[in-house]
């Protein structure tokens, strides 16, 4: 008898513990609005109800991560834990080198500080904000080559994320002397969470194998674009998720990892690769800024959590339930007439806040006024991923990104559906009363990513 399909998505796991929630007025969340400026990175957390900021470090472990804790050794250098963890992170990616880190940006900091330097170009499909700020640090130009339907909301292409292969054999025919490597982001965050495909990873080594450059991957959300491999591309359907995994990492030369996302941590990171005098270095700048090489600013717990995380996060079961539960929400507000990126990321719903707000210009910042009305409406703290995170440009003046969105990133195996059919109808209400959304504009910025820290006013008048 063939297997029965059912519509109801469950999640593959038991609550074992709770976190009681705040609820507040919205006069109340007017009030903290205005202390925090109006940048909702400031807001104090037990004053946000559904926290969609970020999925990074804020999923919940498992029982058997919670376990491996107690397992931890914190031995200053030549932890067993740290070969637990090292032998975890090569199952799936065999790379001769893994350093430790406390989280991704701190791969990214020592990975370009050996690899960057003024004049340099670092191309990506499309860099996310710590990225791009620790290559432009160094003096390096940061550019972004993604496909035109990766800059479309509105497209339905499969593969989003891919890289403009045409567009990165121009870049490296005409300045190959100035690129130390490459660089794919694997699922594409800045653009909505797109996934990248197999064949245009392939693309892009051929590439780098004909200019001679180093491949790196930006491989946060790993499994997450593998699963949509396995869904999208042809010929890949039958594969376990892991396998899949491993092709992607043997078209590479090494990658940044922040351990906050797909391998289930609420801390952690690491930078891996195979080329042994570029790790030599980068082992030396993090003995200088992180730790010895067995920990790179971690706990021995830490990193035995994040080896069973690994385990965890290839699960069909999981990512089935991950991937189905994030669409749960895109379709029902697709079907609510609310514009949102499509087809849907695996981490996250983006609200395209352009054409929600389209009386707004994109340097009155519609992502950012759409954000603050979910949490004045609803108590729903999201992030403005658009032209309050990548208008800034290196040499201070200020342009459009190319789409201002909303993301509602969705911590892993922490909210319920009752929570996402709340969520749905907190954004049901912003958007029928968008077109009173105010502007905003910023009094006062730091020169780098200036979103974390930005103070906002509301224009009016």
């Amino acid at each position: 008898m063939d297997e029965p399909r059912f519509s109801t998505i469950i999640e593959p796991f038991r609550i074992h513990s709770v976190e009681p929630l705040r609820m507040t007025t919205r006069a109340e969340r007017r009030e903290h609005l205005r202390a925090a400026s109006f940048n909702l990175f400031q807001l104090r957390a037990e004053h946000v109800l559904i926290d969609l900021l970020t999925d990074s470090g804020t999923g919940a472990m498992s029982r058997d991560q919670w376990a491996a804790l107690q397992h931890g050794d914190e031995s200053y250098a030549g932890s067993p834990s740290f070969y637990l963890f090292a032998d975890a992170v090569r199952e799936l990616f065999p790379f001769r080198h893994v350093i430790p880190v406390h989280q991704g940006r701190a791969a990214e900091k020592i990975l370009f500080t050996a690899l960057g330097g003024r004049g340099k170009v670092v191309p990506n499909n499309t860099h996310f904000d710590t990225t791009r700020a620790n290559v432009e640090a160094t003096g390096a130009r940061a550019v972004d080559l993604v496909i035109a339907e990766g800059r479309d909301p509105a497209s339905d292409h499969p593969f989003k994320g891919n890289m403009d292969l045409a567009a990165l054999e121009q870049l490296l025919t005409a300045s190959a002397d100035d690129v130390p490597c490459v660089f794919v982001t694997i699922t594409n965050n800045s653009g909505g969470g797109q996934p990248v495909s197999l064949e245009n990873l392939r693309g892009v080594r051929a590439l780098c194998d004909r200019f001679d450059k180093l491949l790196f991957l930006d491989a946060c959300r790993f499994a997450e674009n593998a699963w949509f491999i396995r869904e999208r591309e042809e010929g890949q359907g039958d594969r376990e998720v892991a396998d899949i995994v491993r092709e992607v990492a043997s078209l590479a030369d090494g990658m940044t990892m922040s351990a906050k996302k797909d391998p289930m941590g609420n801390i952690g990171g690491w930078l891996a690769m195979n080329d042994d005098q570029l790790a030599e270095e980068c082992r030396n700048m993090l003995i200088l800024t992180e730790g010895f090489p067995t920990y790179g600013g971690l706990a021995g717990r830490d990193l035995e959590a994040l080896a069973q995380g690994l385990k965890e996060v290839v699960q069909h079961d999981y990512l089935r339930y991950r991937i189905r539960s994030t669409a749960y929400l895109g379709e029902a507000l697709q079907k609510r007439g609310i514009p949102v990126l499509s087809p849907f990321g695996g981490h996250a719903v983006y609200l395209d806040a352009r054409a929600l707000a389209d009386h707004l210009d994109p340097l009155e910042y519609p992502g950012q006024s759409v954000a603050v009305a979910l949490y004045e409406v609803g108590g729903i703290r999201s992030c403005e991923i658009g032209t309050v995170m990548f208008g800034r440009q290196p040499d201070g003046s200020e342009v459009p990104a190319a789409m201002d969105l909303v993301r509602l990133a969705i911590p892993r195996r922490t909210y319920t559906q009752s929570h996402i059919d709340y969520v749905i109808e907190v954004c049901e209400q912003v958007a029928a009363r968008a077109h009173e959304l105010p502007a905003y504009r910023i009094v006062e910025e730091p020169r780098m990513l200036r979103h974390f820290t930005a103070r906002f006013e509301p224009v009016t008048g």
